[in-house]
């Protein structure tokens, strides 16, 4: 059985769901619930499994409703996305960590790195260069830092994850792909280990379970006791997370 997204989009339409959202229908084979995923900007995604009944998906919405008029109303006041000027001084974080701007002479070789405490960058020829090389930096570094630190968190969980990477992921701060593959947003490598570490558990996670129910909560929960309390410290973090932006 293959599910018909139109008939899963008008199930969907027929509950009290708010005009003014913005939401779409996706079909994810792998999964075996539906999932919902909510965009920095209150649009939401319904995936849903191959052989999903819209009948069913449109119950396990209208259960969701509330929590997820809440969540969006929350997406939607957001402050304007981060910018950063790319002037001597402006401040960077790295793993928690604050490290000031400092611009050096462009040269062959020359490259962005942290050093004596200073995250240096060779002089742009125009500002998105600039912003576009620290954001390769961040990728870089931080791939480095997730590999060293997967294997330990992937062992606790009790998966085998293929690789692991930070890139450019858009509105989405980590995901996990149909071969095993952990990526995590590189604007995720500003916060503290603690936060990191949460982003990874949880498509380390995903690997056991597709889906957001009680099951995939739990094996997060075991893997971090104090989830909780770092969802809500990374929910007020989130919104000052700089994603590139420079002027």
């Amino acid at each position: 059985m293959s599910t018909s997204v139109p008939l899963v989009q008008e199930a969907i339409a027929s509950l009290p769901v708010p005009k003014e959202w913005e939401w779409q229908v996706v079909v994810r084979p792998r999964r075996r619930t539906l999932g919902i995923e909510i965009t920095l900007d209150g649009g939401l995604l319904f995936a849903v499994p191959a052989d999903a009944d819209p009948r069913a998906v449109a119950d396990a919405v209208r259960s969701r409703l509330p929590r997820l008029a809440d969540e969006v109303r929350r997406r939607r006041e957001y402050p304007a996305e981060p910018v950063k000027e790319l002037v001597g001084g402006t401040g960077f974080a790295y793993l928690g960590r604050r490290h000031r701007l400092k611009l050096v002479p462009a040269g062959e070789g020359q490259r962005v790195r942290l050093h004596l405490g200073w995250l240096e960058l060779p002089r742009p020829a125009a500002p998105e260069e600039g912003g576009q090389c620290i954001a390769e930096w961040y990728a870089e570094r931080g791939s480095r830092w997730l590999a060293t630190r997967m294997s330990s968190l992937a062992g606790v969980i009790g998966v085998s994850p293929r690789s692991v990477a930070a890139r450019d992921l858009g509105r989405r701060w980590g995901a996990c792909g149909p071969d095993g593959s952990i990526t995590v947003h590189w604007a995720v490598m500003q916060l503290p280990t603690a936060l990191v570490d949460l982003v990874l558990v949880h498509e380390l996670c995903h690997l056991r379970e597709p889906g957001h129910g009680p099951r995939f909560q739990r094996e997060v929960r075991l893997a971090l006791p104090d989830a909780d309390a770092r969802e809500r410290r990374f929910a007020e973090e989130e919104p000052l997370l700089w994603r590139g932006l420079v002027r």
